[in-house]
């Protein structure tokens, strides 16, 4: 049993309250945080196992990437000029050679993306994609929390659907044994686009008898209506509403073109969510924004993601905080619609609650994981200001983020990854690369 202590530092909680310990330590044992306070309250530190003073930093909840593809890694700097958010944008750079993946492609271009987002200051991330067995492999060695949904995609193939079906199935059923950091969901791609009528009604009913979350991209454009409105009249929305979707957990990722009666039927659910990825959003060209401040008031939880690093580039989800700030003001024509603490809350306890974790993760009290990041503020680009929130969101970056911790297990200690080597990761990584664009390259010469 392993005790610590964090002292001499801000401590932003993203409690119930919003408490903020200007000088304030946090102490947890084995992997669950045990106290935290004042700094006139600080136990003495000779009763811990180790001691880490941070004078000058901030110490928070671990950041919670909402929404992402890890595997597709491999793709960054491929897609540029090209909207993901489009079907024609993803079928011609992303689906076309993702025909060319192999299973042994997934574990080291993971494992990369995993260290990537410890680095900065990510503790739990959500997945959806193929390959489910590897990421969780891939991610249970890195040490970081997961929620991975089994991405399904369709396309008009009836047998295929089936197939991803049973397999995402076993999947559940192999990694729900397994406990652990890995929480499988599954992932329908893009419902009535790339999943049929029938395929979603059944993953509605497999999602709810295995009590699992369901995962998928909805409302990314006029697109994702255009089949419901031409067979029913309804939107994507709607018409999901009526097949009993709406029934378990769903989290939605980016969610740009919403109606009010979306909007409601989301409201009126009992564990729905939003995962707003602005960055992603603004890159694809798309005249929507996520209407943040709809969703929020209607009591809707929403979260953050980055997407995958090819529609976004970066995992850094600091940035993805000051962006859902700007692209919020862009859209209300207003400044700051949504608050710096709102934008921390949506990066933490919220994509927590969006998760369905929030009783384990999310911020800082007692009796939670120990999941906190600690980010150095001695630098150049931070100075004395009345809302520290602010600081670390118009001004922060996820390359000041020094210690990261998950259920209490020190992943990155002074910017350096622990449980394992960078440098190997890379190596690995690089050379992953090259094999699968060389068999893209390859296919593509044989058309």
């Amino acid at each position: 049993m392993v005790s610590v202590l964090l002292s001499e530092t801000t401590i932003l909680t993203a409690d119930q309250t919003d408490t903020v310990y200007e000088r304030g330590w946090i102490s947890f044992t084995d992997g669950r945080i045990t106290g935290l306070g004042p700094l006139a309250t600080r136990p003495a530190a000779e009763g811990f196992d180790q001691h880490f003073a941070l004078a000058g930093h901030l110490v928070m909840p671990g950041l919670i990437n909402a929404h992402t593809h890890s595997p597709m890694i491999l793709f960054r700097g491929h897609t540029e000029g090209h909207s993901l958010l489009t079907m024609e944008g993803w079928y011609n750079s992303v689906r076309e050679p993702e025909l060319s993946l192999e299973a042994a492609d997934i574990k080291p271009s993971v494992a990369l993306s995993c260290a990537e987002m410890l680095l900065s200051g990510t503790t739990t991330f959500c997945e959806q994609y193929f390959f489910a067995d590897e990421i969780a492999e891939a991610a249970d060695e890195s040490g970081i929390r997961a929620v991975i949904a089994y991405g399904i995609v369709q396309l008009g193939d009836r047998e295929r659907g089936e197939r991803e079906l049973a397999s995402a199935s076993a999947f559940i059923e192999r990694q729900s044994r397994a406990g652990g950091r890995i929480v499988p969901w599954f992932g329908p791609h893009a419902p009535y686009v790339d999943n049929s009528e029938d395929l979603i009604r059944a993953e509605v009913e497999t999602a709810i008898r295995y009590g699992c979350g369901m995962h998928l991209h909805m409302a990314a454009g006029p697109e994702d209506n255009a089949e419901t409105m031409a067979r029913y009249g309804l939107t994507a929305t709607e018409a999901l509403h009526r097949d009993g979707f709406f029934n378990g957990r769903v989290h939605a990722a980016h969610c740009l073109d919403l109606s009010p009666e979306d909007i409601a039927i989301f409201a009126a659910a009992p564990a729905a969510s939003v995962a707003h990825c602005a960055t992603a959003g603004l890159r694809s060209g798309k005249p929507g924004i996520c209407p943040v401040k709809e969703l929020r008031a209607a009591g809707i939880t929403v979260a953050l993601g980055t997407d995958n690093v090819a529609a976004n580039n970066s995992y850094d989800m600091i940035a993805e905080m000051r962006v859902a700030g700007l692209a919020a003001s862009h859209r209300e024509g207003v400044a700051q619609p949504i608050s710096s603490r709102e934008l921390v809350r949506m990066a933490t306890i919220d994509g927590a609650r969006a998760l369905g974790l929030d009783h384990e993760t999310g911020s800082l009290e007692p009796g939670k994981a120990a999941d906190i990041i600690a980010i150095d503020m001695n630098g150049p680009g931070y100075s004395p200001v009345p809302d520290i929130a602010t600081l670390l969101v118009y001004s922060g970056s996820g390359r000041d983020v020094s210690h990261v911790f998950v259920a209490g297990e020190a992943l990155v200690v002074e910017k350096r990854l622990i449980k394992q080597d960078l440098a190997t990761l890379r190596r690995e990584y690089e050379t992953t690369y090259e094999r699968f664009w060389t068999r893209v390259e390859t296919a593509r010469a044989a058309i």
